[in-house]
């Protein structure tokens, strides 16, 4: 368990996760760690079948990097994760959202549900997402954003 508050866990994890430490993402993980993808139905179980992965990606290592960091404190709370742009939540339940830049060029937009278990990550649920182009016919009804 561990002595941090899990914002700190978090972050230390958006920070790990961006600069691919795996000795530090083995640290913050949970002995039961698991990181699904319900898009494509996969799921990978325990940090040595991560860090494999990761070795084995074709072109190399997706390039990740923390972006921006919210979120708030678990005082509120009875008990004690590409690049992150946001995370908020508390407690035991943490959702960042982020790019995640592969070795074709492509950037594509993810979010990530953070489930924390002892003061360590337990479980990421990520999601995956292609950009597009905005319709034409919106334009006069919202504002452009640089993401």
């Amino acid at each position: 368990m561990s002595d941090q508050s899990n914002e700190a866990v978090v972050r230390a994890y958006a920070r790990a996760l961006g600069s691919g430490d795996q000795a530090e993402l083995g640290r913050l993980r949970h002995a039961q760690w698991t990181s699904e993808w319900p898009q494509s139905g996969e799921r990978v179980r325990g940090h040595a079948n991560a860090v494999a992965l990761d070795g084995a990606y074709p072109g190399g290592r997706p390039a990740v990097q923390p972006d921006r960091v919210v979120g708030s404190e678990d005082r509120w709370v009875m008990t004690p994760l590409y690049a992150l742009q946001r995370i908020v939540g508390n407690g035991d339940e943490w959702w960042a959202d982020g790019t995640i830049a592969y070795p074709d060029g492509t950037v594509w937009r993810l979010a990530m549900l953070i489930e924390l278990r002892d003061g360590q990550i337990l479980r990421e649920t990520t999601y995956f997402a292609e950009p597009f182009d905005a319709p034409s016919w919106r334009a006069p009804f919202v504002e452009r954003f640089k993401t």
